[in-house]
């Protein structure tokens, strides 16, 4: 189950976004395995938590969010990233959102180097910066809808569930997978994801204030302070028994 769009259209082209996206996109391209100068890249701009624990490769809590492991690694992030962080650039400004999305990608290095400050495996992904951009979209709008795929086996179906339900119950996973996860293991950073999304609700708490904090609830009734997006029915087929 994972989501794929959300009904929350923005007013204004969101120019970070699609910059950040595209980021990404080039230095996934520059780093793959047949390319020569990847594996420079790779050793330069991962993050060791253990070598920043002893105060060396520094640069890597920033350049670590601009690479990625895989195919499914980097399509899953950037699907996030499209579905949630053009409304929080509406709402942020173009240099705002920027300066938000570092901010939590930097608190999310923080968190998993706090939760394992000895370990040498590198770590990679705009993953904790996404974290904290999904945080930020549940203060904002925590019934805004969004669809999600759904795929059991042969069935497969599109159905809209509130912000709130989504949010929550992938950070739940994320703290069940940071507590249960032994450290070393699984190759995923649960507590860089926890800690993003944290960073993510903490930041964006003054620009919901200035909204009007609970007013601004109830002013919208946690939807978007616009009207929703319709789509048409989905070309997705039923699949009978």
């Amino acid at each position: 189950m994972f989501p794929i769009r959300d009904h929350n259209p923005s007013h204004r082209t969101p120019y970070v976004t699609y910059g950040l996206i595209a980021a990404n996109i080039v230095m996934f391209l520059l780093t793959l395995p047949f390319l020569q100068g990847g594996d420079w890249l790779w050793t330069q701009m991962a993050l060791y938590p253990l070598a920043v624990v002893h105060g060396d490769a520094l640069s890597g809590m920033v350049t670590h969010m601009f690479l990625h492991a895989g195919f499914l690694h980097i399509a899953g992030n950037m699907l996030f990233l499209w579905i949630f962080g053009d409304n929080l650039e509406d709402q942020m400004g173009h240099a705002g959102f920027l300066v938000f999305y570092l901010a939590c990608g930097l608190a999310a290095a923080a968190a998993q180097i706090a939760a394992e400050p000895l370990s040498p495996v590198p770590m990679v992904g705009a993953s904790g910066a996404i974290a904290g951009v999904m945080g930020g979209y549940l203060l904002m709008f925590p019934r805004a809808r969004v669809d999600v795929l759904l795929i059991f086996i042969i069935f497969f179906r599109i159905f809209p569930v509130p912000a709130w339900l989504m949010l929550g119950l992938w950070f739940g996973v994320q703290l069940l997978g940071g507590f249960s996860m032994a450290a070393g293991e699984g190759g995923v950073a649960y507590w860089a994801h926890a800690g993003g999304f944290l960073a993510g609700l903490v930041l964006v708490l003054p620009l919901f204030l200035r909204r009007g904090g609970p007013a601004f609830w109830r002013r919208t009734h946690g939807l978007p302070p616009h009207p929703e997006a319709r789509y048409s029915a989905s070309r997705i087929p039923r699949v009978g028994r």
